[in-house]
């Protein structure tokens, strides 16, 4: 048996994850840099984990979500902080610019890269910033990046969580629990689409379906319907809305309960049904549209996790991607759809870093492409 040599990469240390609608962007920062090590390092190396650290707003659009930072992480023998870093897709040519002004490309560095984007970019991070991008799978990515960040702690808290009682929305309860035993396990990964994965070990999963519903039809129906530009104030106008007015409930047909299948009158019967009236369409507000709409892809959503969990005898349902991002109205019908129409059998599982995993993943793999036989 060969003893393995560690050739720790270049710095600057990157995963990404280039997705439909949001680039995800880890920075691993070093914190033990040597005297030596410091006169070495060249100019535009420093200027680069300067920029990344002294900012938490990168142009109009980027943000370094400071409360997600991993502090004090040893990685690949180096101690230093991971960050992350998220900015939309369609400013993906700027980013690239940004490299080449930064004279990126020689740094010697490997670009690890994951998602549809490391595909969709790759010609143009090459004529552009003179960089190849090393091509990963988002699926294995994204169970890698999980399974590490869940490894390491949040600073010392739990990266999992639950909502006790999920059946009052209103004051249901955030709760940390354990993911040291996952498998198997049903994960949900919630980007501009949805992906549903069976996962039995590290290595060992399989794609059991999908849906196009996802994050990306939620905003891109808020901005036709209400003008809205960005998630964020998609979300805010979902917070203020009723979506009662726009759907239409089982009360609304049955005048109550269904009893005889335990369908509550408050539960959806037809996703926007009222609106076939113009009286309700002249009534509504676009708050009302906007959490409706949020209402409609999360129960779609949830409504097919659901079915896949008792096709493949799966209890444990992990939820993770970016739609989630301080998303708790999603969260919280996730949670009691989950717990409602299985009887209490499946818990719907949580993960504070939500959306990073598949860039976690990457970096994974930088440092795992240092090894050496």
């Amino acid at each position: 048996m060969k003893l393995r040599n560690v050739k720790k990469p270049a710095f600057p240390w990157f995963g990404m994850d280039i997705g439909g609608t949001l680039v995800k962007l880890v920075y691993f920062e070093p914190k033990d840099i040597t005297a030596e090590e410091e006169q070495e390092e060249v100019e535009n190396l420093k200027s680069i984990r300067r920029y990344l650290t002294s900012n938490t707003a990168y142009g109009k659009t980027g943000v370094r979500d400071v409360h997600l930072e991993l502090k004090n992480l040893t990685m690949c023998g180096r101690t230093g902080n991971l960050h992350f870093i998220r900015f939309p897709t369609q400013a993906m040519h700027r980013f690239i610019q940004m490299g080449s002004d930064k004279n990126f490309s020689s740094l010697h560095t490997t670009l690890c890269a994951t998602g549809g984007g490391a595909y969709k970019f790759e010609n143009d991070f090459r004529t552009m910033a003179d960089l190849e991008l090393l091509k990963l799978d988002e699926l294995d990515c994204l169970i890698h990046g999980l399974l590490y960040v869940d490894s390491v702690s949040f600073n010392g808290h739990p990266q999992c969580y639950y909502l006790e009682n999920p059946s009052d929305t209103q004051n249901s309860v955030k709760t940390p629990c354990s993911l040291a035993d996952p498998f198997p396990m049903l994960l949900v990964n919630i980007g501009s689409g949805v992906s549903i994965l069976a996962v039995y070990s590290k290595d060992d999963y399989k794609r059991v379906t999908g849906t196009s519903l996802g994050g990306g039809t939620f905003l891109g129906l808020c901005c036709l319907l209400t003008g809205c530009e960005t998630f964020e104030e998609a979300l805010d106008m979902a917070s203020r809305g009723d979506s009662s007015n726009v759907d239409k409930l089982v009360k609304d047909i049955y005048g109550g309960d269904y009893e005889r299948f335990s369908l509550q009158g408050s539960a959806v019967a037809s996703s926007f049904g009222h609106m076939m009236s113009k009286e309700k369409r002249d009534s509504i507000s676009k708050d009302d549209l906007a959490r409706a709409m949020l209402v409609t892809i999360t129960n779609n959503i949830g409504s097919i996790a659901r079915m896949c969990a008792v096709n493949e005898k799966i209890e444990r349902v992990v939820f993770v991607g970016n739609f989630l991002r301080i998303n708790t109205v999603s969260t919280k019908l996730l949670a009691y759809a989950m717990d409602f129409w299985s009887k209490g059998q499946l818990k719907a599982l949580f993960l504070e870093h939500e959306g990073y995993f598949g860039a976690v993943g990457a970096l994974l793999e930088l440092l795992k492409s240092s090894e050496e036989p």
